[in-house]
């Protein structure tokens, strides 16, 4: 399956780099999101309160897969700039180290975790689901290492310019998800447990096809070989300057939704908690096309920087946005049109009362859609060039500073209730994308005029 085009062409056009890496990863990233949820599909027909109680649960669930895909973004970064030198020993050393560096890190944070889920559940306001979001989330936790694990080394291939095998095994984990959900959750009578479990067996399912590839029929461009393996500083030091900062850069998007969470109990009811946490599954989903180019823009920046073609880094950054954009507008208006839809997708039975807050949600979230096409793939700029702090800051920026400070003065100040809060979140994703296009592209103009 593999075969040297695939770093020829991460080296050559970055526009038919990028096309190509993300085609796959759109498709990948949409399957990756439905594990979430297809959970609360099927959750949502045990109740508000179960539903709500998987909701709480989602953050934390967020912070595995950021850790996951942040050290994934630290592979493909290190790991295409070592192509792009022309270094291909150092990559496949990198390969290895970042597994390594991946386990270290899932057992710390699956040790974490477990000793203060039930005080982090609480802070968030869980309340009289605190049950529910207990039984889901003890099991999440304790096979964390599934879900990071899996997330990293999707990076590997991307580093290498192979973005469709890790859309296979997604494919064929979705599929298995979506087969063992109603099992576990019905048939074996376990209900949220059943979800949990049937995810952590669908991500282990995941990272045992991932190593078939690497180990067994051993035809990928890199190897990540104990054989290859020798403890190099600098190596780490490029893994981690960019995965540990993307990492915390989504787990401050779950430091976000848990303080959202708990705004949200705090002005309405969990009901509220259940709308949004719902509500975003969705809009994860409809931005999955933006996230993908973004991604995908990474390893085409990192090669292009280790070669320094500092040129290609640029016309890569403006057609991604122009792809970006189409995408955008073309998912917010089919989520205006069809949110009541979409919404009795989710509220049907005991949650039904929540249908008319969702709708809502739904039709005035997406206004910030277009300004995110330019928001992400000039963040992931910073990431290609291995500036992994700088994009760290500017999500802190967008999320737990303007967006989380408009809602706070829309609903507590101005009293404008639950909608405030929405409005909160369009305001300050679209103030905070527009400044970060600008700070890409002066940056971007230094590394050309100026050799940066």
């Amino acid at each position: 399956m593999f075969n040297e085009n695939n770093v020829d062409v991460l080296l050559g056009n970055p526009k038919r780099a990028l096309v190509r890496m993300s085609i796959p990863l759109i498709i990948s990233l949409l399957i990756s999101s439905l594990y979430n949820l297809i959970d609360a599909m099927w959750v949502s027909s045990i109740g508000a309160d179960a539903l709500a109680g998987v909701g709480f649960v989602t953050p934390i669930f967020m912070i595995l897969i950021g850790f996951g895909n942040g050290l994934g973004v630290g592979a493909a970064f290190a790991l295409s700039k070592y192509i792009g030198e022309e270094n291909k020993q150092k990559a496949d050393n990198g390969s290895i180290h970042s597994i390594l560096i991946t386990i270290v890190t899932s057992i710390i944070l699956t040790l974490v975790l477990l000793i203060f889920l039930k005080d982090i559940l609480n802070l968030m306001g869980a309340g009289q689901t605190i049950g529910y979001a207990m039984d889901y989330g003890l099991i999440i936790v304790s096979g964390s290492i599934f879900v990071i694990l899996s997330n990293a080394l999707y990076g590997i291939f991307r580093g290498e310019g192979d973005s469709s095998r890790p859309m296979y095994a997604m494919i064929a984990s979705a599929i298995l998800n979506i087969i063992l959900d109603p099992i576990f959750i019905y048939t074996l009578g376990l209900g949220v447990k059943g979800a949990a479990i049937a995810t952590l067996i669908s991500s282990l399912f995941v990272i045992f096809v991932l190593f078939y590839w690497f180990y067994i029929k051993k035809d990928t461009y890199l190897k990540p070989y104990f054989a290859n393996f020798k403890f190099e500083k600098e190596i780490s030091i490029d893994i981690i300057k960019v995965g540990f900062p993307a990492s915390l850069q989504l787990l401050n998007n779950a430091l976000f939704a848990t303080l959202f969470s708990a705004l949200l109990a705090f002005i309405s009811s969990t009901d509220s908690v259940a709308v949004y946490s719902t509500g975003w599954r969705v809009v994860i989903i409809g931005t999955t096309p933006i996230l993908a180019i973004g991604t995908a823009l990474i390893s085409v920046i990192a090669a292009n920087y280790g070669a320094r073609n500092y040129e290609n880094i640029k016309i890569a950054h403006r057609y991604a946005m122009k792809i970006s954009m189409l995408f955008a507008v073309l998912v917010m208006i089919l989520t205006m049109v069809f949110a009541p839809q979409i919404a009795s997708v989710f509220a049907s039975g005991s949650s039904e009362r929540i249908y008319g807050e969702l709708m809502a949600f739904l039709t005035w979230i997406v206004l910030y859609y277009p300004t995110m096409a330019v928001g992400v793939a000039s963040t992931y700029v910073f990431q290609g060039i291995g500036r992994g702090i700088t994009a760290m800051f500017q999500t802190i920026m967008r999320e737990t500073g303007f967006t989380l400070c408009f809602a706070l003065l829309f609903t507590l100040v101005f009293n404008w209730g639950v909608w405030g809060a929405w409005m909160g979140i369009v305001l300050g994703e679209i103030i905070s994308n527009n400044i970060t296009l600008i700070w890409a592209n002066s940056h971007i103009n230094k590394l050309i005029y100026f050799i940066d």
